[in-house]
């Protein structure tokens, strides 16, 4: 499927086409490949800070009447992992990921690491070919409904303390986190487990240890939520 497929799911159509094609680029495939390939990690810090950027001024503008901590919280339920991977996967961008053999064969088109990071190097890219308005816009049309949802959830968004509390409420133990970590130290994953009485009721991923630990927390607290603890 080409990269043309991409942008109408990204509603924005490149001048330099060859920036999407590099933000598609994996390390695993530029390390096989015998072209002068360029994997997408530069475009990844620079969409990284873009987003970072527009995410604080809409929840700034749009949600006045909350107080700096939740902000904060508002800004983090889009501003991480999950999110971005979620949103990588409504537009389907895992299809057009170039990767390295066995990356694939590993499931990399499905990762969350690899998402995310691909995510914002679409985002580094429209940045850089189409500037910050066009880049504020996207990630605005993107992003913006999510954080809409989120505001009526800020109680949540610290999922540890809120699966916690429902533990307690049913009577259970003390949830115990296990946390195990791959990739080299620059570029780690880290994969958690919650257990309760030894059953394990949650998984996440993440770039760090704790947002692993909230992932997971989360998985945990939204299948408790919806089925009896």
């Amino acid at each position: 499927m080409g990269l043309a497929a991409l942008e109408r799911g990204l509603g924005y159509q490149f001048v330099d086409r060859g920036l999407l094609h590099r933000a598609m680029c994996h390390r695993s495939w530029v390390a096989e490949s015998t072209d002068d390939e360029v994997s997408n990690e530069r475009l990844e810090f620079l969409g990284d800070a873009v987003l970072g950027w527009v995410v604080a001024d809409l929840v700034f503008r749009n949600f006045a009447e909350l107080a700096e901590g939740a902000l904060t919280d508002l800004r983090k339920s889009v501003v991480n992992a999950n999110a971005l991977a979620e949103v990588a996967s409504e537009l389907g961008l895992g299809e057009h990921l170039l990767l390295g053999r066995g990356e694939d064969a590993a499931g990399g088109r499905e990762k969350t690491s690899i998402l995310s990071d691909a995510m914002e190097a679409v985002l580094g890219a429209v940045y850089l070919d189409g500037g910050r308005r066009r880049a504020f816009d996207l990630i605005e049309r993107l992003f913006g409904p999510r954080l809409d949802d989120a505001v009526d959830s800020l109680h949540r968004l610290d999922y540890k303390s809120a699966l916690q509390e429902l533990l307690v409420r049913a009577g259970k133990p003390a949830p115990d986190y296990k946390v195990t970590s791959t990739g080299p130290d620059h570029d780690k994953t880290f994969t958690a487990k919650v257990k309760v009485a030894r059953q394990t009721i949650g998984r996440g991923e993440g770039r760090s240890k704790k947002a692993a630990e909230q992932a997971a927390a989360a998985d945990a607290y939204e299948s408790l939520s919806s089925s009896p603890v």
